[in-house]
């Protein structure tokens, strides 16, 4: 999958917390069949669980909706491992770890999820990171019980224990209420769509200023950006950079190419004072910004 600009119009009206994410199915993953596990009716409308199988013939569970799988998991000895690029570009925050330690004298030790759906990230990040701690935000108790069911996360949860905190709320209202209570964090992770529409609402100055309050110095927000028109389309993009400028001082966008499952071009989106550099990351021109998006 090429790296296109992504032209995607602002999503006005979309809830502000739906929370799962996004990868347009792409004709690789559909070329081997697929069977339906599940149909569910949710906030979002009805979700569809189906058995794929990948271009190697391993076994997959995808949770589908508006035309896009919102999540994925290997079946079997590699139910941990993410199966979209974007999900696994958001460990770039572990990059971050040598300068942010040198600074703060401790790493990324506690994450903000905005956006369960199938717990794929946390299920790998966990695993991964023993130290780790995941407060994790969905806004649909459908969705997060199809996770427990067909995604592991009933497995993560014995794994992980206090490690876990899974929070039914929407997403901004959740950062509100953070805010207020003074709860801080490390990295904040956005992952929130509406099918293939992002909410826009969590790409606001407003909301970037929230999340920026939530962050410890250092800290990081990334969020999964889905380009639109096969590619062709990165206006969402360039206005997310617009406003992530206005609020932090470092703005980066490192491209997460899925040609096995990405029918459109994923871009994680990074936000932060902390003086980082990251693997892959793209210029970004003065020409690059759209418009800054507000409440």
């Amino acid at each position: 999958m090429s790296k296109k600009p992504l032209n995607l119009p602002p999503a006005a009206g979309v809830a502000a917390g739906v929370a799962i994410g996004a990868v347009a199915v792409g004709a690789a993953a559909l070329a081997v069949g697929s069977s339906c596990l599940q149909l569910v009716h949710t906030r979002a409308g009805i979700a569809r669980v189906k058995g794929i199988r990948g271009e190697h013939e391993e076994k997959i569970r995808v949770l589908q909706q508006g035309g896009v799988y919102q999540s994925a998991t290997y079946v079997g000895e590699r139910r941990f491992e993410p199966v979209f690029a974007y999900y696994r570009a958001f460990d770039t925050m572990f990059e971050a770890e040598p300068v942010l330690c040198a600074a703060s004298g401790h790493g990324v030790e506690r994450v903000l999820m905005l956006g369960g759906g199938g717990y794929a990230y946390p299920k790998h990040a966990l695993t991964q990171h023993a130290g780790l701690v995941m407060d994790v935000v969905e806004i649909d108790p459908a969705v997060t019980r199809l996770a427990r069911r067909w995604f592991f996360l009933d497995e993560l949860e014995r794994l992980a224990g206090e490690r876990l905190r899974s929070i039914t709320a929407d997403a901004r209202g959740y950062l509100t209420r953070a805010v207020a209570e003074g709860l801080r964090y490390d990295a904040i992770v956005n992952d929130c769509f509406s099918g293939s529409e992002p909410v826009r609402s969590l790409a606001t100055v407003e909301a970037l200023c929230q999340a920026k309050v939530c962050l410890r110095p250092g800290g990081l927000y990334l969020a999964n950006v889905v380009s639109a028109g096969g590619g062709e389309n990165i206006d969402f993009l360039r206005d997310a950079a617009a406003t992530a400028a206005t609020v932090f001082a470092h703005v980066h966008v490192v491209p997460c190419e899925d040609a096995e499952f990405g029918g459109e071009d994923n871009y994680l989106l990074i936000a932060t004072d902390g003086d980082y550099g990251f693997e892959g990351e793209l210029p970004l021109p003065r020409e690059f910004y759209g418009a800054v998006l507000t409440d």
